[in-house]
């Protein structure tokens, strides 16, 4: 690799880490913020849902901004961000502020997201695109390993507020690397229209998007959230009328009604990511609540789920340059929804043993199937649409992720209500936790069916 590449390749994976190991390590840390800002239990989702509602919203159009007008600029504004809304957040004093940071800081990993794959992309051969996908992924499951870790221990030792000072610590040299060694944008390889912006496809995609999410997020609790669903459906139909017609789209419809291997790819990303995104924040509430761990403890048993990750995703990246990216996918999935029926049938007396195995078979789960199914994304477009492919993946994730926290919203407000964590019943707490399980394997099946029908598509040489 020439030394343009490696730092192409160190910025990657560097903002991977930071990104997720804050969210891994704050999942440990919701019982304490609950304590110490007094809030019940249904709301305490939204300390993680109000980031990726934002993120999942803003994602697409900072895509397609960077692919008109320059990815590394974008990339350095977004790390800015995303540190200052960081260390902003551990000095937060309510939790009404601290969650308007979080949302801020949806803003610039949607900056980060959507511009770091693309330009890692355009810097490395389509051979070794496994290859790099591979290792920028490992770096993900690295943040997600250590933020169990490191994070049960700071918010034992030092509070959940460390966390926020660490992450921005993280970021620190992913900004400096990325403004002074990534190479310039070249513009003139974006597309000719790059100074035509879809305004109107812009407002009617956050609008469907930051509506639907946020409408089922709230529909138990609020009266206005029935409103907010028509909404967003209604939104989504204008939005897809405009694009149809628009000169310059912010996403073409063909997209998903004309290539088959992005489509299924995005739908088995984002019911891959709802179904299992909930197991960090149940177990965490599970482990400590339930089981009466520490947090510091917790966070070395969930560590078992990451570490299996990050062993496989490199050589899972690798396999998929050589063999079927969409079949290594499939497979993944199917192992996350075996991992997930462990879960069902936890209870106040599972053995330990028990339920590191259900992370273990998870984590193999994930080690197969994201690098593969980025790959097959990633190569059924075209170098132009980079951009844009990489933030409707981030999106499906991050609309994964927020209706899989809406649905343990909904569900923990019509079992518990108001209530404390410290206050529900051990039993009812454990209930309910089985019951959200079972609802994510139904959906962590629907994918594999998704994932399994892309493979008859002969125009992508990934699948």
């Amino acid at each position: 690799m020439t030394r343009k590449q490696i730092a192409v390749l160190y910025m990657a994976m560097a903002t991977s880490f930071a990104t997720t190991f804050m969210g891994s390590s704050l999942n440990l840390s919701v019982p304490s913020i609950g304590k110490e800002m007094m809030v019940p239990a249904s709301q305490l989702g939204f300390v993680v849902t109000g980031y990726i509602l934002v993120m999942a919203a803003f994602a697409v159009p900072f895509g397609r901004m960077g692919d008109q007008t320059g990815r590394k600029k974008l990339l350095v504004a977004g790390l800015m961000l995303f540190a200052i809304t960081s260390l902003f957040s551990a000095f937060s004093d309510d939790f009404p502020h601290l969650i308007l940071l979080r949302a801020i800081q949806g803003i610039s990993a949607a900056m980060i997201f959507s511009s770091n794959m693309p330009i890692l992309l355009s810097n490395f051969p389509f051979s070794m695109r496994g290859r790099v996908l591979g290792l920028s992924t490992a770096a993900t499951y690295a943040g997600l390993s250590l933020g169990p870790v490191l994070g049960g221990i700071m918010n034992h030792y030092l509070g959940w507020r460390s966390i926020f000072i660490a992450t921005f610590i993280f970021t620190l040299p992913a900004l400096i690397v990325a403004m002074s060694a990534l190479p310039k944008d070249d513009v003139e390889n974006f597309r000719e229209n790059k100074n035509l912006f879809d305004i109107p496809g812009n407002v009617l995609y956050v609008m469907t998007i930051l509506s639907l999410i946020y409408g089922f997020t709230v529909v138990k609790d609020n009266s206005f959230a029935g409103f907010l669903i028509l909404l967003g459906v209604l939104s989504f139909f204008a939005f897809v009328t405009t694009e149809k017609k628009a000169d310059n789209p912010l996403i073409k419809v063909t997209l998903f009604t004309q290539n088959r291997t992005f489509a299924f790819s995005n739908i088995a990303a984002m019911l891959n990511y709802g179904a299992t995104f909930a197991i960090g924040y149940l177990l965490s509430i599970y482990l400590q609540v339930i089981m009466g761990y520490s947090s510091q403890a917790a966070g070395l048993i969930m560590i078992a789920q990451p570490i299996i990750m990050m062993v496989l995703s490199p050589i899972s990246g690798r396999m998929s340059d050589k063999v079927s990216a969409c079949r290594l996918a499939s497979i993944g999935m199917a192992f996350c929804a075996l991992g997930l029926v462990f879960f069902v049938f936890i209870d106040e007396n599972t053995h330990l043993a028990f339920i590191i195995a259900g992370l273990v078979v998870t984590g193999i789960g994930f080690g197969f199937f994201s690098s593969p199914n980025t790959n097959a994304v990633m190569s059924s477009v075209g170098a132009e649409e980079h951009g844009v492919a990489s933030s409707v993946l981030t999106t499906m994730r991050s609309v994964g992720h927020a209706s899989g926290m809406a649905m343990v919203t909904v569900i923990m407000a019509t079992y518990m209500g108001k209530q404390a964590l410290t206050e529900v019943p051990q039993s009812l707490l454990v209930f309910v936790i089985q019951r959200i399980f079972l609802i994510c394997i139904i959906v962590c099946v629907l994918g594999i069916f998704f994932s399994l029908g892309r493979i008859k598509d002969k125009s992508n040489p990934k699948c």
